[in-house]
């Protein structure tokens, strides 16, 4: 019974995720949900840019922070290991929502392209970013990554085996190709509002500060295959790949 209910907190935790990433997907393009983040108005406080930041600096800490292996060592002291990415994921969703909810739309306009075709570029640039996110997801091992492949394995009566380090498709050319789908994704705004660009702006912050706690974690586990991936291969500019560096030439 353990193993069928840590499977069925998997699914659903899993597709809490989900739901929250299509949601994402309308908050941030004002697109069908209920609430974006340029929905109704708000007038420009000094509270409500406070509370927008709390929200964001929430799920950024909460992000970053249970991402790390040593507070994963510490939480499985409370979280069975089979459940630890699933938990993770729903409190990340959890937070999001309240995101969504809470958040303060700032609707000054800070730019507004009205040209068709550069409207219709940057309204391509952000379904290209959204694309790229999900499918660099399953480039690597979406279902590891979001918890499932885990909770399956237990099901089945079989140890969790780590997907190991790899380099698949877009991740020969872009260390984070999911960061870079986020960033296209959120910068692509053909009508910028004070609220849009205060989110986006953080998120990218948050994003340039967690991809340098990833990297050194990355080190920490795969050592000189990491460190040798990193010497020829662009953090978020795709590009193709330089020549190996050879330990000994490295300063």
């Amino acid at each position: 019974m353990a193993r069928i209910f840590a499977f069925l907190y998997g699914l659903i935790a899993y597709a809490i995720f989900f739901v929250t990433f299509l949601y994402a997907i309308g908050f941030v393009g004002n697109l069908v949900v209920p609430k974006s983040i340029d929905s109704g108005g708000t007038t420009i406080s000094a509270k409500a840019v406070l509370i927008d930041v709390l929200l964001l600096g929430l799920f950024a800490f909460q992000h970053s922070v249970m991402a790390r292996p040593g507070f994963k060592r510490w939480w499985i002291h409370f979280v069975p290991t089979q459940v630890e990415r699933s938990t993770y994921v729903l409190l990340s969703s959890l937070c999001l929502i309240l995101l969504y909810w809470q958040w303060h739309p700032l609707v000054r306009v800070v730019w507004d392209v009205q040209n068709p075709a550069g409207k219709a570029m940057l309204q391509v640039l952000f379904w290209l970013g959204w694309l790229i996110v999900l499918t660099a997801t399953f480039m690597i091992d979406h279902f590891d990554l979001f918890g499932l492949r885990q909770v399956y394995l237990y099901l089945r009566g079989k140890d969790y085996a780590s997907v190991g380090f790899a380099t698949p498709m877009l991740y020969k050319y872009c260390r984070h190709p999911i960061m870079l789908g986020f960033l296209i994704a959120f910068w692509a705004a053909p009508h910028m509002t004070l609220g849009h660009i205060l989110f986006t702006v953080a998120t990218t912050g948050y994003i340039l500060l967690a991809i340098q706690f990833e990297e050194g974690d990355l080190i920490r586990a795969h050592g000189e295959r990491y460190q040798d991936y990193r010497g020829r291969t662009s953090m978020l500019l795709p590009m193709f790949q330089k020549s190996a560096v050879k330990p000994a030439e490295r300063s």
